[in-house]
């Protein structure tokens, strides 16, 4: 028998005799694997599944804690996604440019402890990425922890690990090297029994190498390089979870080179307070922060007390979080429309 709790379970919900809880270990298209105390076995969704979710957010995602109605002989049936503590969403236009007919909310992965921000120090390294992941770690309810790979490939990288911890704030910030071993001994206070992890970073940078040098074996395939731009192929096709020996829980996904945050503007503004907080104390309440006097953002400008680097990147984000939600708002209101005009068509037709 398999103990859900060494799986990071802490409901209190019981076996009733018809459902049982599992957790989603894998997913790939519509299928799902899912581990019970039964061990491993296939699920899919069931028909009163698909019947009372009202949003595609509300589907299981890898992670997730479910109420399945098990079946020894084929695919059990899961009924229900139990609340989650954390999630990481991107946004997922329905299409691809002007072709996208709706948006939604893609839940990439749910219940974790610690989100692992993977960004390599070879010419992938980019300072602007990993603020960017570190907002949307912040906004998935993980904590970040900032892993800079690769550092055999460098002859000093004491810089970019600056760098990093600059706009890092108070997040731990580890160089490592899964060739050579550095720095993996300092991953051991994360990968706890019955701790959940969720790796992000781009194609490349090495998570499924760490993977399985923290699994012990290869069970991931590892991708080349290309010497142009230290970019790699995506080696990673659908989202999994693997338990460690330490009785950890990583979750791999997908490489992601850029993130379309979910409802991202409140997320930003968490993780640049100090700036937010420069806008109360500006003389007009509409301040652009351009050109206006008694404007607050300028005068710590000015005095160097706020960097340039950090209000650009301030500002970056904020206009990339923007324009997904005004692309959201219009595509909703699109289909509502298409929607208004069908029900008229139908109505005039039956007339």
């Amino acid at each position: 028998m398999t103990n859900l709790q060494d799986y990071g379970y802490l409901f209190d919900i019981t076996n009733d005799g018809e459902l049982i809880p599992a957790r989603i270990t894998e997913l790939h298209r519509e299928r799902y694997k899912v581990v019970c105390e039964f061990g491993e076995c296939p699920a899919k969704l069931t028909g009163l599944f698909y019947h009372e979710a009202t949003a595609r957010e509300e589907f299981p995602a890898v992670g997730d804690f479910v109420l399945i109605r098990y079946n020894a002989n084929g695919e059990s049936g899961i009924v229900k996604v139990l609340p989650r503590t954390s999630k990481f969403s991107r946004t997922d236009f329905s299409g691809r440019g002007s072709y996208a007919k709706t948006v939604y909310e893609q839940v990439v992965a749910t219940n974790f402890d610690y989100v692992f921000i993977m960004v390599s120090l070879n010419r992938d390294f980019n300072l602007n990425r990993i603020s960017r992941y570190l907002s949307a770690s912040w906004q998935s309810g993980g904590t970040p922890v900032i892993i800079l790979t690769k550092a055999d490939l460098v002859d000093d990288f004491s810089e970019a690990v600056e760098a990093t911890m600059s706009i890092a704030l108070s997040v731990p910030v580890l160089a490592i090297s899964t060739r050579t071993g550095f720095g993996l001994e300092r991953l051991s206070e994360f990968l706890l029994p019955g701790k959940t992890i969720v790796f992000l970073g781009s194609s490349g940078v090495g998570k499924s190498s760490l993977l399985n040098h923290l699994v012990g074996k290869d069970i991931m395939t590892t991708g080349s390089i290309r010497e142009s731009d230290s970019r790699g192929r995506h080696t990673t096709t659908h989202r999994q979870m693997v338990r460690l020996p330490s009785g950890a829980l990583i979750i791999d996904t997908p490489g992601m080179r850029e993130l379309g945050l979910w409802n991202a503007v409140g997320s930003i503004g968490e993780r640049f307070t100090d700036i937010e907080r420069l806008f109360d104390e500006c003389r007009f309440n509409d301040c652009t922060h351009i050109n206006e006097p008694g404007c607050a953002v300028l005068a710590s400008l000015d005095d160097g007390t706020l960097s340039e680097s950090d209000w650009d990147d301030y500002n970056r984000q904020m206009f990339e979080a923007e324009f997904v939600e005004k692309k959201a708002v219009y595509l909703r209101n699109k289909e509502k429309r298409f929607k208004q005009i069908a029900k008229l068509l139908k109505k005039k037709k039956r007339e």
